[in-house]
C-alpha cells in the first residue's frame, strides 16, 4: 500500500532518506526473516538447519509467486508455461519446485531430475505436463546493451 510511506513519516517522524534505509535495505527478505539475510541462499541454508525465521520467509516468497499465477490463469483462461528466470529462476531447484507444487490442478508437473538444471536453458516439466515448465537465463548485459544502442541511435 503506497499510502504506508507518507503514514510512516508522519507517524514516525522519518526524513526520506530514513523511510528509503527501511524500504531498501530493511524490507524483503531481510525484514521477512528478522534480520537472517537477503539472500535467498543463505535463507535456504538456514532453513535447511530448520530456522523457522528463513521457513517462513521462504514460504510467504512461494506462496507470493503461486498466488500471481493463479490469478493470471483465471484471468487467461489458463497456462500455456511457466518460465522461471532471473537469479533464484534459473539456479534454484528448490524455489522452482515449491513453486509448482500444488500447481498440479493447472495441469503443471515437474521432473524432478530435469529440475536441477542451473544457469542455462532448460524445459522442466514431465512428458505428461500440460503446461511447459522453462528455465530461461537472463542476459541483463545484453538487454541494457541493446536499448543504449537504441537510444543513442536516435540522439
Amino acid at each position: 500500500d503506497p499510502a504506508i510511506i507518507p503514514f510512516l513519516m508522519d507517524k514516525e517522524q522519518l526524513s526520506v532518506e530514513e523511510i528509503n534505509k527501511i524500504i531498501y535495505k530493511e524490507s524483503g527478505f531481510l525484514g521477512l526473516s528478522e534480520g537472517i539475510s537477503s539472500d535467498k541462499r543463505d535463507l535456504r541454508k538456514r532453513a535447511n538447519q530448520g530456522d523457522e525465521r528463513a521457513i517462513r520467509t521462504i514460504s510467504v516468497f512461494t506462496y507470493g509467486i503461486k498466488k500471481y499465477i493463479g490469478a493470471y490463469a483465471a484471468v487467461m483462461g489458463g497456462v500455456d508455461a511457466i518460465v522461471f528466470t532471473a537469479g533464484i529462476g534459473e539456479n534454484s531447484p528448490e524455489s522452482r519446485a515449491e513453486t509448482c507444487e500444488g500447481l498440479e490442478f493447472l495441469g503443471v508437473k515437474i521432473d524432478p531430475e530435469k529440475n536441477k538444471v542451473q544457469g542455462k536453458e532448460a524445459i522442466i516439466s514431465n512428458n505428461n505436463s500440460r503446461v511447459k515448465v522453462m528455465v530461461i537465463p537472463t542476459n541483463e548485459e545484453l538487454m541494457i546493451a541493446r536499448d543504449t544502442a537504441g537510444i543513442s541511435a536516435n540522439l
